[in-house]
């Protein structure tokens, strides 16, 4: 087999390993998190109101992603931040308004349902 036989699979295997990646680290979080909130981190819901009124972690906070850079103001930037959605895109732009105004322990916790116990 020649290289041209393989191409055809090396999208499929960057597709795959993007979404195991993304998989691990949201488990990883998910472990971590019980002793970052006892720690003093903040759980950030960055989806809608009404989408947060529906469901959430009680120990979360709702901040919706269209006013998250100005509500960031109002934000301790010491304290370890988790931001988590509906399917973990939301939260991972988030993750990057955050650093972008000066926040250094962000973190991406994916969908909401990955932040409960």
């Amino acid at each position: 087999m020649n290289f041209e036989n393989y191409q055809s699979y090396i999208l499929p295997i960057i597709i795959i390993l993007f979404f195991a990646y993304r998989f691990y680290r949201f488990k990883v979080i998910k472990n971590k998190l019980p002793v970052l909130l006892k720690s003093g981190a903040l759980l950030i819901d960055v989806r809608s109101v009404s989408e947060y009124t529906q469901g959430h972690n009680p120990q979360s906070i709702n901040i919706p992603l269209d006013v998250l850079n100005k509500e960031s103001l109002k934000l301790d930037k010491t304290k370890t931040i988790i931001l988590c959605c509906a399917s973990g895109t939301r939260s991972g732009i988030a993750v990057g308004i955050l650093k972008k105004n000066g926040f250094k322990n962000v973190l991406n916790a994916g969908p909401w349902t990955n932040t409960l116990s």
